[in-house]
């Protein structure tokens, strides 16, 4: 068994039907295709309908799921209103959400303009608050039950990150969110949890982020206690854990999946890893002879 195949057993998301925003390319698109796999039928959603309509398509053939594409811009409430409510004519009814739609670029924040900042604010927060907003009051209303919300974040959501404030700042708040949300929906039978990546490169997002040679001289591998990015199916595997049954006692937890990355920015010592033995053996030489 690797960590690059499928974990759960067929069918462990028969049942459910699940809302991915952002989930017609990159990881949306790949834990999208691991629902249906598992059995669930699978609503995707984002701005671009012809980009959703193909990926639909694709990961229809790919599994023999049922898929429905729907455009819907998460920063306004009543498309996604709209969304849900034709999500729930086609299925019937709608037990999951998966808040995976994001934007982020890098930037110095004085070079920002305040719309800059606004349109990830928008689409990461705002757009994470609409849908969550939208389906716990289906959920409450209808007393559906159980169902499940989660989020993705990031690691920097809790640490804060220079050079992408806006991203920062709204996955705080999503993070946020989803812990506040945790308590006071659990009387629902709703569970809340997050996920928080590293480095799961897709090519449209981090040729955005890195441009160019950026990717080499910044290879994000070179800080990861593991020596490597994340496979888009890891990622795929811890969500369609927390989305299923089997994590039914899980909830209001955040989900570091990063290779250790974040814990070896934090320490203080962790990059004399650099050090190599020879350099070891003269430090320890040089501490005997001051005993001495």
């Amino acid at each position: 068994m690797k960590y690059t195949e499928p974990m759960l057993r067929d069918f462990a998301l028969q049942g459910k039907t699940i809302i991915v925003t952002g989930g017609g390319s990159g990881l949306g698109k790949t834990m999208s295709r691991y629902f249906l796999q598992l059995g669930a039928k699978v609503v995707i959603t984002s701005r671009n309908f012809e980009k959703l309509k193909k990926a639909a398509e694709d990961l229809s053939q790919e599994t023999g799921g049922q898929v429905l594409p729907l455009t819907c811009d998460v920063r306004h409430y009543d498309q996604v209103k709209q969304m849900l409510e034709q999500a729930v004519k086609q299925f019937g009814t709608v037990n999951g959400l998966v808040n995976n739609a994001a934007g982020n670029f890098i930037s110095p924040t004085e070079r920002l303009s305040a719309n800059a900042f606004d349109t990830i604010i928008d689409i990461v927060l705002k757009g994470s608050k609409n849908t969550t907003l939208a389906l716990g009051k289906y959920w409450i209303k209808e007393q559906i039950k159980p169902t499940t919300i989660l989020n993705i974040v990031t690691t920097y959501a809790w640490t804060g990150s220079a050079f992408v404030v806006p991203s920062a700042t709204a996955k705080a708040g999503v993070l946020a969110m989803t812990r506040s949300l945790a308590v006071e929906w659990a009387k629902y039978g709703i569970r809340s949890n997050a996920i928080a990546p590293g480095p799961f490169p897709t090519k449209g997002a981090w040729d955005r982020l890195l441009p160019g040679d950026l990717k080499e001289k910044f290879d994000p591998a070179k800080k990861i206690p593991l020596k490597r990015v994340g496979e888009h199916q890891e990622l795929a595997n811890l969500a369609a854990y927390l989305m299923s049954d089997y994590s039914a006692y899980i909830n209001g937890e955040v989900i570091t999946i990063d290779g250790g990355e974040w814990l070896y920015g934090a320490g203080e010592f962790n990059q004399l890893d650099k050090i190599p033995p020879e350099m070891w053996d003269r430090l320890e030489q040089m501490i005997k002879n001051r005993k001495k």
